[in-house]
């Protein structure tokens, strides 16, 4: 029986807007993390009696078909990379992009990951590095001997020397942003690749035109709304409930007609 297949395709695909809802509510307090949204398609039709086609001899056309569809499918898990709120820490290095664009951090291997997870320190060498020790780019060195560390809106870096009277500029942390960032690969620890469907990147300057501004002492929390979270997640488990039960109900039926040409 058809039914019992087209249950279980929905009973898979609530298995997985399950996982992603999860994956929501478990990031709830990781910096920077953009939500996601499971999004299903029909699957293909069974055309037992196509529409428009002729009924009869004298020409009438049928005006509804018989179409038998073969259930869902996920057609992908979206991110939506709406702003979080920004939780003030008052660390020097903790600063939280407002607006569009992200952090752009140098790897090991030479290649370029982007992150809007703004938890920065120093390494041993002075330099402005991620939780992982990847240095943000364009890459910023401070001295061991430098105080008052202030960045602006610019993402532009100055301390306090010892003898002398004015702010030293060490340079400008730059901010990122692509034309669809959605399109972004998520590679684990909070940072994101660049793919064909997210474009080239297009790097720039913080509180410029297109261009988030930097907080500096704040970051970035998770956009992911715990009511919704919980209200989907209750719509996910009811709908896998009731594809169960027509699986049950189309066994219960197959059984009957089994009993029946016996």
């Amino acid at each position: 029986m058809q039914a019992l297949h087209t249950a279980a395709t929905g009973m898979a695909a609530q298995e997985l807007n399950v996982q992603v809802i999860s994956n929501n509510i478990a990031n709830l307090r990781t910096t920077g993390f953009k939500k996601q949204t499971a999004a299903f398609e029909d699957l293909i039709y069974e055309h037992v009696r196509r529409v428009g086609a002729q009924a009869s001899d004298q020409g009438t056309i049928l005006p509804v078909g018989v179409d038998i569809g073969g259930g869902v499918k996920t057609v992908g898990t979206p991110r939506s990379m709406t702003q979080g709120t920004l939780s003030q820490t008052g660390n020097d290095l903790d600063l939280a992009i407002s607006g569009e664009g992200f952090f752009k951090i140098l790897m090991p291997d030479g290649t370029f990951q982007y992150t809007r997870d703004g938890t920065f320190q120093m390494d041993n060498q002075g330099r402005v590095v991620t939780a992982g020790g990847n240095p943000v780019q364009p890459t910023i060195t401070i001295p061991n001997n430098a105080s008052g560390i202030t960045v602006n809106e610019q993402g532009q870096v100055t301390v306090t020397l010892p003898g002398s009277s004015t702010n030293t500029v060490l340079g400008q942390i730059g901010v990122t942003r692509f034309i669809n960032k959605a399109g972004l690969q998520p590679v684990g620890s909070n940072q994101f690749v660049e793919t064909t469907s997210s474009g080239a990147p297009q790097d720039g300057t913080a509180n410029s035109e297109g261009y988030g501004k930097i907080t500096q002492g704040s970051l970035e929390q998770a956009n992911v709304d715990v009511v919704s979270e919980m209200s989907d997640l209750i719509a996910a488990q009811r709908a896998y409930e009731m594809n169960a039960k027509v699986i049950s109900a189309a066994d219960q039926m197959m059984q009957s007609t089994t009993a029946l040409f016996r």
